[in-house]
């Protein structure tokens, strides 16, 4: 059963992730992970370290951004009582230049998966200790009314 719990609660962080990042406040995804926790694409060259950066870098997306991911093939391993890891695939469409109302569909701006790492904390909640972006399509944002 604790297992079963452990793999609930780091699916759950792979979704909130990205509801906060789509829907809420795109810099609280930093509360997701360990006060050390990092971000990195290794393509990319980014490495993001500590709630304090993870806060400014995720807070730092255009206003006008509307976006939506798509989550799946979520697959969590429990890796002993305190850690875990996670391989998920993602779906990106995005546009910047929203100023509401409806945009016409396009094709998706990234696909790619995320490799995560959990740890167990001293009260019994999960966080992310590290996510790695894998993007093997991706390419511009598009600007509404492009």
């Amino acid at each position: 059963m604790e297992q079963l719990i452990a793999e609930r609660a780091c699916e759950r962080i792979v979704i909130d992730f990205v509801h906060r990042l789509d829907l809420g406040e795109p810099a609280s995804v930093a509360e997701l992970f360990t006060e050390d926790g990092t971000w990195s694409w290794p393509e990319g060259d980014r490495l993001v370290q500590g709630r304090d950066a993870l806060r400014a870098y995720f807070g730092s997306r255009p206003a006008d951004r509307l976006s939506r991911r798509m989550m799946s093939n979520i697959l969590v391993t429990v890796t002993s009582p305190d850690t875990a890891t996670a391989v998920s695939y993602f779906t990106t469409y995005r546009v910047d230049g929203h100023t509401g109302g409806m945009v016409p569909p396009g094709p998706p701006v990234q696909i790619g998966t995320y490799e995560d790492a959990f740890r167990r904390q001293p009260d019994g909640t999960w966080l992310l200790t590290a996510r790695t972006l894998h993007l093997p399509f991706g390419g511009p944002t598009p600007r509404a009314g492009d």
